[in-house]
Order: structure tokens, then sequence, then C-alpha cells
């Protein structure tokens, strides 16, 4: 029941100011009557026309775009159709050089217990350890890319490495940290060895970002004035697969080579299928980006996004 509570997300929050204050500048100009360590969800934006904030369209194009005038047809055919697919590969994004030095940097802090796993096999947050991390996330030239595909202000969020595949089911990234407006968010997975079938390969529903937003309410999980919900994630999982089940969508699975690059939707449909042979490791890390021009939240949790000084 405790963790239920909003009360005790709000006393957390109020002792992270720093990490919190921006957003009331953000709530004044969306009308919401909050503070910066209020519980914050979906349902208090309901009533905003999103369309009448952000809908400006995009000042530059691609071929102004460095990262974009340095790929290969394919690379470029699949940045172009980010918008319509909801995702784009860059194939040898990295060579292995860089790769390596980012394998490395991570057996050395876990070594040093700099960093450890958190929720099973996720290692949260290396980029507050590592410059290199952090200067991956925040290469110049993939932000402008970034700063493209999202029309917006692409900024650096949060990182998560993994030493073995997430096995996480189908999912929106919308449900755990979503923006007002919508589509304000983007995630960037760097695979950081070969990996295929055996050793847990991402999954991705194409043209799935076009659906619709699925939050707290389209599970019966708004909780109330006091509470958070009381439905399990298996609940939001549940949903999902009857969802992909009404609209016919179909998988396709992303066979990465070391150093390829997947940059997804905030609302394209993916997860990880399952890691078959233990034996081997599936070294990967993924940024999140938001627009910061809008609030960042988590929907679950109904919390604003903490935005660690110095990202």
């Amino acid at each position: 029941m405790i963790r239920r509570l909003k009360l005790a997300y709000e006393l957390y929050n109020y002792f992270h100011k720093n990490e919190l204050i921006h957003n009331e500048e953000l709530y004044k100009k969306y009308g919401i009557d909050k503070k910066y360590f209020s519980s914050i969800s979906s349902e208090d934006f309901s009533k905003i026309d999103s369309n009448e904030i952000i809908n400006k369209g995009r000042t530059n194009h691609l071929d102004e775009i460095s990262i974009f005038k340095e790929q290969d047809s394919i690379n470029k055919e699949s940045i172009n159709k980010f918008d319509e697919n909801g995702y784009c590969i860059i194939k040898n994004y990295l060579n292995q050089s860089s790769v390596d030095q980012i394998n490395k940097t991570i057996d050395e802090l876990l070594k040093s217990k700099e960093i450890n796993f958190k929720y099973g096999n996720k290692i949260m947050f290396a980029i507050h350890k590592s410059n290199l991390l952090k200067q991956i996330g925040d290469n110049a030239s993939l932000k402008q890319l970034l700063d493209y595909l999202i029309i917006g202000n692409a900024q650096l969020f949060q990182s998560i490495n993994f030493l073995y595949g997430s096995e996480q089911k189908t999912h929106s990234d919308s449900i755990h940290m979503t923006t007002f407006p919508h589509g304000g968010l983007l995630g960037v997975w760097l695979a950081l060895e070969d990996i295929g079938i055996e050793n847990g390969s991402i999954h991705y529903y194409p043209k799935s970002h076009k659906l619709p937003y699925y939050m707290n309410r389209d599970y019966n999980n708004m909780g109330n004035r006091i509470l958070l919900g009381n439905k399990g994630y298996t609940a939001y999982e549940r949903m999902i697969e009857n969802k992909i089940r009404e609209q016919g969508i179909q998988k396709e699975i992303f066979e990465a080579k070391s150093g390829d690059l997947f940059i997804w939707h905030a609302n394209l449909l993916h997860g990880g299928e399952p890691h078959l042979n233990k034996d081997k490791t599936r070294k990967s890390m993924v940024f999140h980006y938001f627009d910061s021009r809008r609030v960042c939240y988590h929907e679950i949790t109904q919390r604003p996004a903490l935005l660690k000084n110095g990202i």
C-alpha cells in the first residue's frame, strides 16, 4: 500500500527540487495547476488540445544533417522512412574499436562497483559515471538527427546497459515515461556485440506508433487523488497483446551486428525476444531522449521525471 501512496512520491520529489523545478514553467505554459513535486499523469492533460501547442513542423531538411549525409543508401532510406515506420536503423554506426571501449568501460565500472544491476538485469544511468558513455549519448551529430526526428530539442535523459537480453514483453515506452504533448520521446538502442535469435534480439511492430497512446486509463489503472492504480504491469502487457491481435499487426525482429543503431518513436510497440543461449551475452546500451519543450513524466507511477544536472 505504501508504494501506491502518491504522497510518498511527492515527499521524495520535494527533496529533488533542482531536478524538477523546470516543470513549473511548463505547467504554467500548459495551464496546469501543479507544483514541481506534485503527482502528474496523462489525466492532468486530458482536456488540453496538444495540437494547438506543438504543431510547427520541421524547419530543416535531412540533407542538411551531417550524420545523414555520411550514410549509405540503405541507412538513408531507413532514416527517411522514420515518420512512416516509427523506427530507423543505422548499420555500422560505431566501429568495433568504439564498441570495445564502451564494453571495457562497463566492465571496469561494474568491477569498481560504481554501477550495479537494478530491476534484475538493467544497469541504470551509467552515463553519470563515465564521460565516455555520456559523450556517446550526447554526440552532437547524433543529437542533430534526433532533433530532426523528434521535431524539437532532444535532451538526453537516461541510459540503460544490458549484459543479457531484456526479454521484456511488447510495450510502448509511453507507459513508463512519456511527454506532454505526446510524441516527444525517442529511444536509441546500440548493439555492443552481434545479437541474433540465440541471445535475445529486439522485436518491434512497424507503424504501431500510429496507434493510440495506451495509458493508465486504458487498463483501468488511474487510481485516485491519494493512491496510484492497483493494476499490476501484467495487466498492461495483456492489454497490449489484445491490441496487437485486434490490429493484426506483424512483428519484426532486428538481428543486429556490433555497432548497429536502432532509433524508435515513443509509441512504437517493441520488446526483447527470449535469450535462448545463456552461455552468450547480449551486450547493448539504450539511451532515452525527450523534447525539452515538453513535460516528461512517468505514467504508471504518476511522477515527473528527474533531470539530473549536467544531462
